[in-house]
């Protein structure tokens, strides 16, 4: 899974402001490379789990960092932010809901509806009230795809979250990318979309990795108590 070199493959959740970043400059470069921009929702909190890790939010030094990392990205960008209704919330709703089965340009406009309701309008996304708002306002039935989201919504989140960790993917956002000589690499987060343009243009700075063979044979020789 997440093989096909003709794909760009965008790994996010509504919970994180980093995603919201990357989204919206992702698209363009996807067309930039001649990619098909594909939008994998997952689970955060599942990835986390996965790998042992606590969310940043959980750390309230690192949280308190990133606020201000992230605003001033955004500043910087400008690109949209405001403070999210609340945070952490439970994302599994919005996220069902874009693993519904709607033509890729219209589950892309519904994406980017809800990332803009949940980091540039405060809103709440996690409640019924605004997801049925944010379908109408995409132009979309909100009992049919609330009803999809309900149904086959889950175990399609599902089956993206238990792909991606399979990928190696242990964070968000997240992007899986082919280059031209054939090469599959994982970059995470909105300050690696950088490093992913210039591995898709044949300019990555790392060159041949077996040029790099010795860190991974690196391996540790102490470890603090779990």
């Amino acid at each position: 899974m997440f093989d096909d070199p003709r794909r760009l493959y965008f790994f996010f959740d509504f919970i994180s402001h980093n995603a919201w970043l990357a989204w919206t400059r992702v698209p363009a470069l996807a067309q930039r490379h001649g990619l098909q921009l594909e939008p994998v929702p997952v689970l955060f909190a599942g990835l986390l789990n996965a790998h042992g890790q606590k969310g940043p939010a959980e750390v309230p030094a690192k949280n308190q960092w990133m606020i201000w990392n992230v605003l001033r990205k955004a500043r910087q960008l400008g690109i949209p932010l405001a403070p999210p209704h609340s945070h952490p919330f439970n994302p599994l709703q919005p996220l069902r809901l874009a693993c519904c089965g709607l033509p890729p340009e219209q589950r892309h406009r519904l994406i980017d509806a809800l990332f803009r309701a949940t980091w540039a309008q405060s809103r709440p996304v996690s409640e019924p009230d605004t997801l049925r708002a944010v379908l109408a306002e995409t132009g979309l039935d909100a009992d049919t795809w609330l009803s999809d989201a309900a149904g086959p919504g889950k175990e399609r989140l599902r089956q993206n979250t238990d792909a991606a960790v399979a990928a190696g993917v242990f964070g968000v956002p997240a992007m899986i990318a082919c280059n031209a000589a054939g090469r599959r690499e994982l970059f995470w987060g909105y300050d690696d979309l950088e490093y992913m343009d210039l591995f898709l243009q044949g300019q990555d700075p790392l060159g041949a990795r077996e040029d790099h063979a010795a860190w991974l044979q690196v391996r540790p020789s102490a470890q603090r108590p779990r």
